[in-house]
């Protein structure tokens, strides 16, 4: 072999002479890092702790060790909670409620509609939307209040199809709370509703005048104001589409509108006792037109800010 250039054994032996600090720190390391494939782990770690380290890494990896460590930057905020609308279908089970002129049940029809209404304003993808009653079944008055506010609803729509003895009297029409009634005709009505509850036996039973004039005077004033929005604004949808009394915004002392701090409105979306009225309302046609109605009266409630605020604060 040519001198000068020594084989394999003389390269190891002469970097087993010069180990220690005669062989430079980059080769011990460079020596380690082409070990590491061959050696076991256990002893790679005995040679990598032979290998001095820089003071000036040590007090680096200190220093970043004790580094504080910071929260993420907030780059957005979510989205408020869709609003929840809670839909009452009025009587139910054995409280049949209106009885049309042909026989038709306005539990029947109530349900219907407000299925129908469920389906659309979940369709637009704006709202949360349940129901006190999805089938036929009885709900004491004062237990749908508390179904809507177990469910922290921002809005309580009753829905209901009236019923007289003068059956020439047709048209839609809704409701606030006030402890006392706007006209002879309405007290007669709130009357009939707050009966509902007479189907649940003497354990069930709506409150006397003097307690629902009591439970009227708590409702908050932005309760209030929230409910007359409402109120207004299905008239404004109902008007140009489906008929309306000559004063279709009244008001009296309902039990299920008692709600302190829900916005409540019930819907009385025509007269059983009218053919004309019970015939439309048995249509699936003419529920799809009220309903759409409605959706449109509520993006209107929603729209304003102090609803909206309402809703999700």
């Amino acid at each position: 072999m040519p001198k000068g250039r020594p084989d394999g054994n003389d390269a190891l032996q002469s970097m087993s002479r010069h180990d220690g600090a005669g062989v430079p720190d980059l080769t011990r390391r460079m020596l380690v890092g082409g070990l590491a494939g061959l050696a076991p782990t256990t002893a790679l770690a005995r040679v990598a702790a032979h290998v001095p380290v820089h003071a000036g890494a040590t007090h680096h990896a200190a220093h970043v060790a004790h580094a504080p460590l910071h929260a993420p930057a907030i780059v957005g905020r979510a989205a408020p909670p869709k609003p929840l609308v809670m839909l009452d279908p009025g009587h139910g089970g054995k409280d049949p409620g209106a009885i049309g002129v042909s026989g038709t049940y306005e539990k029947h029809v109530a349900e219907a509609a407000a299925s129908e209404l469920q389906r659309q304003l979940e369709a637009s993808g704006r709202y949360r939307v349940a129901m006190t009653r999805a089938d036929d079944r009885f709900i004491p008055l004062e237990g749908r209040v508390d179904i809507a506010h177990t469910h922290k609803a921002s809005l309580f729509i009753s829905m209901h199809a009236d019923a007289l003895t003068n059956r020439a009297v047709r048209g839609a029409s809704v409701y606030t709370l006030s402890s006392k009634a706007s006209d002879r005709q309405t007290a007669m009505l709130a009357q009939t509703e707050n009966s509902a509850d007479r189907y649940g036996g003497p354990q069930v039973h709506a409150d006397s005048p003097e307690v629902q004039e009591i439970l009227a005077s708590l409702v908050t004033e932005e309760t209030r104001h929230g409910a007359a929005h409402m109120a207004s604004s299905i008239v404004t949808s109902f008007r140009p589409r489906i008929g309306l009394l000559q004063h279709p915004s009244r008001h009296a002392s309902f039990v299920v509108l008692k709600s302190a701090d829900i916005p409540s409105v019930l819907v009385e979306m025509g007269f059983m006792s009218n053919h004309m009225d019970e015939a439309a309302l048995r249509q699936a046609a003419h529920r799809m037109v009220v309903a759409g109605a409605m959706v449109q009266a509520i993006d209107r409630y929603f729209a304003t800010d102090s609803m909206v605020t309402h809703a999700t604060g």
